[in-house]
């Protein structure tokens, strides 16, 4: 059932940051919406036709932002399409693509650090349908200056948040459309090196450069890429798809990345990026925004690239611990447009 369209004071469907209070008069008049914000925040609203997730950063019309508990970004689903909300747990994502609508796409909200979230970076590519029927969504975070804080997800029919479920919001297009899914990556690999990984994880120790078996962790060293500002670069049959590093343990011989590698894909370190702001502005200058729905970018891109209060072009929405598109990806921004 579609809910009643929300609509900002030009008639385009909301899509922004509003004060937690309008959110609240939005679900209580039946919208159906997709919002982040702080716990905080998104603890105080309703009960109602809802998903959402926490984070405290965004990017918006005017630059990249870090919002108070009194802030919620809002996008108004209801406007889209016909809209329906499903919960999974780590054993069920399959299903998440499997349930998606012919015409229309999946949007889902995973905890950072959960089982579902390495479960999906995982095995995401194998799920049924999973590049026939699109799922777009984002892994949500938490304010990095406050210690022993949390991802949350959050299914708003009941208001109950969960650190280890997927929340998902089902858009089904009432017309011919067909979602189109845009992925932004402004990282090339550089290419100086050829790396391979044997085995599928978050953790690779080993690793081949060049046909050479060497330590990971050694080779990140060597390569003076401990500070994670550069990814590395998948080729996955022609499309780069990133890999970010986490942290590494020199003396432990140990690397952590924000997605997984897979054996099989041919890696290697991004080349430089000197103007983060530019060359999103760059990218977006070339892309067609008609019928844009939803959007999110990487908390990467907003700490490396010192977005806040930066504006890139393109669509508001939140900055993230991964983005979603069809698959786990890393320090991309992802575009989901009605085509």
């Amino acid at each position: 059932m579609k809910s009643p369209s929300s609509l900002a004071s030009d008639g385009t469907p909301v899509n922004g940051l509003m004060p937690v209070d309008a959110v609240a008069d939005l679900i209580r008049a039946g919208a159906c919406l997709s919002l982040a914000g702080r716990k905080e925040a998104l603890d105080a609203l309703p009960a109602g036709r809802w998903i959402g997730g926490t984070s405290p950063y965004f990017m918006t019309a005017e630059g990249g932002r870090i919002v108070t508990g009194q802030e919620v970004f809002v996008t108004d689903l209801g406007a889209i399409g016909d809209v329906s909300i499903g919960i999974y747990g780590a054993d069920e994502l399959e299903q998440i693509s499997g349930e998606a609508p012919d015409q229309g796409f999946a949007l889902a909200v995973i905890p950072a650090g959960s089982r579902c979230h390495a479960e999906f970076a995982k095995n995401a590519a194998t799920y049924p349908m999973a590049f026939m029927r699109p799922t777009v969504g984002w892994i949500s975070g938490y304010d990095l200056g406050e210690p022993g804080a949390s991802a949350w997800v959050y299914d708003g029919r009941s208001g109950a948040a969960f650190a280890d479920r997927v929340v998902v919001a089902h858009v089904a297009f009432g017309d011919d459309a067909d979602a189109l899914i845009e992925i932004v990556n402004i990282f090339a690999p550089e290419g100086e090196d050829v790396i391979r990984f044997d085995e599928t994880g978050f953790t690779p120790r080993w690793c081949t450069v060049n046909g050479e078996r060497r330590r990971f962790a050694d080779y990140v060293m060597a390569r003076g890429r401990q500070a994670g500002d550069l990814p590395l670069v998948g080729d996955f049959a022609g499309a780069h798809v990133n890999a970010s590093l986490k942290s590494i343990d020199a003396a432990a011989g140990t690397v952590e990345l924000y997605a997984p590698v897979f054996p099989g894909v041919d890696y290697a370190f991004a080349a430089p990026v000197g103007d983060y702001a530019g060359s999103f502005r760059e990218a977006l200058s070339t892309r067609s925004f008609d019928g844009a729905a939803w959007s999110c970018n990487c908390i990467l891109n907003f700490l490396f690239g010192k977005l806040e209060g930066v504006a890139i072009g393109g669509l508001a929405g939140p900055v993230t611990f991964g983005e979603i598109a069809y698959q786990l990806l890393n320090q991309t921004m992802v575009v989901v447009r009605k085509a």
